[in-house]
This record gives structure tokens, C-alpha cells and sequence, in this order.
């Protein structure tokens, strides 16, 4: 199936959250993810657990480098690291994502995107949906501060209440750009005031997957690294085959359309 095909086939629009006694969130932040795409910052790890979350993923990023990999290349770990399995169906972060996302999801992706110091790289202002083949498009996504993110260091940026536009037209990045990601919205600023998404290590922020977001160069002597956790009700389907790498998170999936990743016996 082509990439026009599936969006043809694809509903992408935002599904405003309809919860009146959410029992983690307020209802003034219920109202500001309806109004604006995001909420944050949502306290998760205290400073030690933060700091265990920090130490595992540095242990990963070396070995990844003596692979010849890149910082962005740790992506879909939670299939196969435990610790990564612990992190996605950590209680109080299910209790945030329940809140938007109801009493049945899964999470069905992960992906650290690290900016180590003085990485010239962005990532441009994008939608995640234009990425994905899911339909509809509701998933929400769990940005954790792996290490403490400010506009230094190159925190996310978003265009606040973006997502409230629909799918937006893109172009693509050249060869010649330094980018991360190759989508870039056209005319992104013109959608929204941009704001920056400043976190402490152990925090998260959650944003729907059709806010413009994006992030600057690192051009600081400091590593600024996020996990980003991809959570979506149990009614979204796949138009491929990312239904594979699922966890079920809280309540069922009684159509049997995601697959539940046990916890994984590595904990590296």
C-alpha cells in the first residue's frame, strides 16, 4: 500500500478529550490539552529514579556508538529491554495517558532522541501523524525528560493549539539540511505562538500527535535527551504492520488487533 493510499484511507483530526472526572489531571488541564495540544509538566520519577533512568540510558548510548550507530538510533527498545518495559507502564504515567486516552490502550512505540552537546542537527516542525499509519489518529505522546531539557540545551518547541488545524501540508528536507526528521510544515509559526517545552529530569510533558512541534541545535556543552512514548487507544488501527510491537496497558483489547509484549527477560 502507498503512502497516499493510506493517508486516503486514514481519519486524521483531532478528538477532543471528553472526561469530566479524570482522577490524575485537573479538569484545567484536560480544558489545555483540548485548547492547546499538550499539557506539562506532569512530575513521574523523584531525582534518584531520574537519575537510574539516566545512567541506563547512557550505558545504552555507548554501546550503540561502538555499533557506529547514532544518538537517534534507540528506537522500539521497550520490545527488548526491561527496564524500557518498566518505564512505559509505569503507574503514574498510565494514570496521566488514561485520562486523555480512556480505560483501554496499549502503547505500540518508543524512541529516545538524544541531542548530545553541540549537535547541529534540528528537527523541524512536524506532525507526528504525517509519520504514522494509524487510523484514527488519537495516539498521545509521553515525552520523558531524561535529562533536564531547557531552551539552552534544546528543548521541544511547539506551536501552541496547532493541532486544532488538521492534517497540514509539508514539504521535505534536503540531503543538505542537518536534520533528524525530514518533514517540515509549511509555514508553521503562522498556526500558533511557539512555546517551549522546559522539563526536569523525571518529568514528562503529553501532546497529541497533530501539534507542530520540533526542536533547535544543542549548541550547549550539555546532553539533552527525551524518551518518547507513543500511547493510543485500543480502537486505532494499523494500515501496516505496527501493531507488532504493542504492550497493553490498561483494561483489553477484545479484537485481539494489538499484539502484548511480555516484559522482557533482558534487563541489560
Amino acid at each position: 500500500m502507498t503512502k497516499q493510499n493510506q493517508k486516503d484511507e486514514r481519519t486524521i483530526r483531532f478528538f477532543p478529550v471528553e472526561n469530566d472526572v479524570p482522577r490524575t489531571l485537573t479538569l484545567e488541564q484536560i480544558a489545555g490539552y483540548n485548547e492547546n495540544g499538550y499539557v506539562k509538566p506532569l512530575d513521574v520519577f523523584t531525582a534518584e529514579e531520574a537519575d537510574t533512568n539516566r545512567r541506563y540510558f547512557d550505558s545504552l548510548l555507548k554501546d550503540t556508538l561502538k555499533e557506529g550507530k547514532n544518538a537517534y538510533s534507540i528506537n522500539g527498545y521497550h520490545t527488548r529491554c526491561a527496564p524500557i518495559w518498566d518505564v512505559v507502564t509505569h503507574p503514574k504515567i498510565l494514570d496521566y495517558v488514561e485520562d486523555v486516552l480512556g480505560p483501554n490502550f496499549v502503547c505500540w512505540g518508543t524512541h529516545y532522541f538524544c541531542k548530545l552537546p553541540h549537535d547541529e542537527k534540528s528537527v523541524p516542525w512536524h506532525q507526528d501523524a504525517s509519520y504514522w499509519p494509524l487510523t484514527p489518529s488519537k495516539t498521545a505522546t509521553v515525552w520523558l525528560a531524561i535529562d533536564d531539557a531547557d531552551v539552552t540545551n534544546s528543548a521541544m518547541k511547539v506551536i501552541s493549539g496547532s493541532h486544532r488545524y488538521g492534517h497540514l501540508d509539508f514539504t521535505t528536507a534536503t540531503h543538505e539540511e542537518q536534520v533528524v526528521l525530514n518533514q517540515k510544515v509549511t509555514d508553521a509559526e503562522g498556526y500558533g505562538a511557539v512555546e517551549y517545552i522546559a522539563l526536569k529530569a523525571g518529568q514528562i510533558s503529553l501532546h497529541s500527535d497533530l501539534l507542530i512541534h520540533g526542536s533547535d541545535p544543542n549548541h550547549s556543552d550539555r546532553q539533552r535527551c527525551g524518551l518518547t512514548i507513543r500511547y493510543a487507544p485500543v480502537n486505532v488501527r494499523t494500515l501496516s504492520n505496527w501493531n507488532r510491537n504493542s504492550i497493553w496497558c490498561r483494561g483489553e483489547d477484545r479484537s485481539g488487533h494489538w499484539v502484548n509484549i511480555p516484559r522482557p527477560e533482558d534487563a541489560r
